[in-house]
């Protein structure tokens, strides 16, 4: 992996996030409940913490969870929940060490279609279906991962020219349509709820 994403608009997360498949995940993990940019830009906040330029998951999954948790919660916050995004992203790297010794890659490496790729991502600690669809819609789209079926295992979120989710977030102008989406979304849902009351 060495590709440059937009997802945090920072110039510096950006990087990481393109280079590191475990910064990807942990990113990917922190994108709920908080702005996209502010979740993506959380793992270069923390390898920055912890005095490095990339994240380690042996290192993450060893750490004290009290002095992790701290590490989180220091101001400006990694996330709104920095205690409980703390424990699921160490969750996430124990498994990563026991069942890839600690190579995030390698859970998509050798997928040998869209499906098994799917199923090895929502194995993945904190990664639902939508979570591991749009996940493998962003190795799909943006870093060249695209085993066969991709698309197909990605659902709508793998459908070409489509601005859904991070998978499609290029720039600042397809953050405007993927944010503008996920509006009509919401308001789609909340319209249907009050109808059904």
């Amino acid at each position: 992996m060495d590709v440059t994403l937009h997802l945090a608009q920072d110039p510096e997360a950006d990087e990481l996030l393109g280079r590191s498949p475990l910064a990807a995940l942990v990113g990917m993990l922190l994108d709920q409940q908080v702005p996209m940019e502010w979740a993506f830009k959380g793992p270069s906040t923390i390898a920055r913490r912890m005095g490095s330029d990339d994240l380690d998951a042996a290192e993450i999954a060893a750490m004290d969870p009290e002095a992790f948790a701290a590490l989180l919660s220091e101001k400006p916050a990694v996330h709104r929940y920095p205690g409980s995004m703390a424990k699921r992203i160490q969750q996430l790297c124990q498994y990563l060490v026991e069942h890839y010794a600690g190579d995030a890659e390698a859970v998509w490496r050798d997928a040998g279609s869209g499906r098994d790729l799917l199923t090895a991502l929502q194995e993945l600690p904190g990664f639902g279906k939508q979570k591991a669809q749009i996940f493998l819609a962003l190795l799909g789209k943006q870093l060249g991962v695209r085993p066969t079926g991709w698309r197909e295992a990605a659902g709508s979120y793998g459908e070409a020219k489509s601005y859904r989710s991070v998978a499609d977030i290029t720039g600042p102008e397809s953050l405007a349509k993927v944010r503008a989406h996920k509006q009509e979304m919401k308001a789609a849902a909340k319209a249907a709820k009050t109808a059904g009351r």
